[in-house]
């Protein structure tokens, strides 16, 4: 067998890429963008039949365009982590939309969570009570949707994370399962015995029995039958997992940030659970088998979508890469500090109510000064997350690697070097997500030995930091007095 394909169901997009064994490296590719619906204000939603259906597409002509489709050995998934569908078991036909990781809509009642019971959810579950996460989702939706209520006095009712509706319908419904990684970010899953835990079910209002069956990463957890022949479905993570299984982040004391729509750093600490007292999330960073490796996780809601944002709504440029043109037409921001919470702040704040702020600006502003700042505002928030992690596990990072979208940017990469005063190490291949699906698809069919993943990663550029530590730890003061203003 030479093939593999891993299929990516991000935030803003569906993708199948076709990797090589023979070659160690992706040769084809396909990308479908899915969009985003916001019904109210803080609301996030997207139509569940079009990121299936953008699915199924892109497998079907990814499995024609292969060479040779007998030689493709299986297909691995990773996924956006925390968004929720609920959809009939018989038909497999979502009910209403999937709900966002990024929706805000049950914030209250997160907020109205006594701290006995937040106390509870983070030592089973590692994760702090907020919206993000899976099960206020779920609840939400048992509550509101009658469609959903009568499946489930019929018995008939599916809920689960965009992994375990996808691997439902490829099989057309043999299989009803969720991997780990997936179940660590739903906040009902105790991370340390690997199961559904019956009193958080039972303080959120979820039956069991529509919950999807909780498997390793590196599970066969079905067959995707197309053309005469079952393709196994085999491999699953959470995407920033997977980015980190990808990056071959493997031993404990390694990290991996990644850029996308929001921005994810994870840490590996081996079999080793650590309890963050820094504000960091623990969570389940892989399985091989039921062999569980964990990780903190520092998670920024807002990255990717600013750029997004100064292209889309200020019309700043028409390409998301030509923000780093911009930043280069100014030497600085010229005091200016974009704090981009549209959907308030993740780590290490937590503060589902801070909104965006713009600081600084004079009559001198111009729009290369706040693009220049949005980018900025990464590193910074990256900063925020290395101190945490240093101070929860007692390490000092020395390298950081980086992949997403945003790892393509020389300027950014740089800066990013300089506020960490860390190395930042950029792989050749930046689909570090895709990548993991498909290493942990190899491993689950026995084409690849887990220690042979740190080995495939090759180095396109190491970015190392400037000496001038006063100038970076003087930017960074600045950017926490900027923070304030929006809490």
């Amino acid at each position: 067998m030479r093939y593999i394909v891993a299929i990516d169901e991000g935030t803003t997009s569906t993708r199948a890429m076709l990797y090589d064994l023979k070659k160690r490296s992706f040769v084809d590719s396909l990308n479908k963008p899915i969009k985003q619906i916001y019904p109210q204000p803080a609301w996030v939603e997207q139509n569940a039949s079009v990121i299936y259906a953008n699915t199924l597409a892109n497998l079907i002509e990814m499995i024609e365009l292969c060479p040779a489709p007998e030689e493709i050995a299986g297909i691995g998934i990773t996924n956006q982590r925390e968004t929720v569908v609920a959809w009939d078991r018989r038909s497999g036909h979502p009910v209403g939309n999937a709900i966002v990781w990024q929706c805000r809509r049950t914030s209250d009642f997160c907020a109205s969570v006594p701290p006995a019971r937040a106390a509870e959810i983070a030592d089973k579950t590692g994760l702090k009570v907020d919206a993000y996460f899976s099960a206020s989702k779920i609840k939400w939706i048992l509550e509101h949707s009658a469609a959903a209520r009568r499946l489930l006095a019929e018995g008939n009712l599916c809920v689960g994370t965009i992994d375990s509706y996808l691997i439902f319908k490829l099989t057309e419904g043999r299989s009803f399962v969720t991997d780990y990684t997936n179940a660590s970010r739903t906040m009902l899953f105790d991370i340390e015995k690997l199961r559904w835990d019956d009193s958080l079910l039972a303080y959120f209002g979820i039956p069991r029995e529509v919950l999807p069956e909780p498997v390793p990463s590196t599970a066969v957890v079905g067959a995707f039958r197309y053309g005469g022949r079952d393709y196994p479905l085999a491999g699953v993570a959470g995407d920033q997992q997977s980015a980190l299984f990808g990056q071959g982040c493997l031993k404990a004391g390694t990290a991996k940030i990644t850029y996308g729509t929001g921005m994810f750093m994870l840490f590996s600490t081996g079999k080793r659970r650590a309890k963050s007292t820094a504000g960091m999330l623990s969570t389940v960073g892989y399985s091989l088998g039921n062999e569980v490796c964990y990780a903190l996780e520092g998670s920024v809601f807002n990255a990717g979508s600013a750029v997004q944002w100064l292209r889309d709504e200020l019309r700043f440029f028409r390409h998301s890469r030509e923000s780093e043109t911009q930043a280069l037409k100014v030497p600085d921001t010229g005091g200016v500090y974009v704090i981009p919470a549209f959907t308030g702040l993740g780590a290490p704040y937590w503060n589902p109510d801070a909104r965006g702020v713009i600081t600084g600006i004079s009559r001198g502003t111009n729009k290369y000064h706040i693009t220049r700042a949005v980018l900025e505002s990464m590193a910074y928030a990256a900063r925020d997350l290395t101190a945490c992690m240093e101070r929860d596990s007692g390490v000092t990072l020395s390298e950081l690697r980086c992949d997403g979208g945003a790892s393509a940017n020389d300027f950014l990469m740089q800066f990013q070097a300089d506020v960490l005063n860390v190395a930042i190490n950029r792989p050749k291949e930046r689909e570090s997500t895709a990548l993991g699906a498909t290493y942990l698809c190899a491993i689950a069919l026995g084409l690849l030995k887990a220690g042979e993943v740190e080995d495939l990663r090759a180095v396109d550029r190491v970015f190392e930091p400037s000496a001038d530590r006063e100038k970076f730890e003087a930017l960074y003061r600045g950017y926490l007095e900027a923070v304030k203003r929006c809490l």
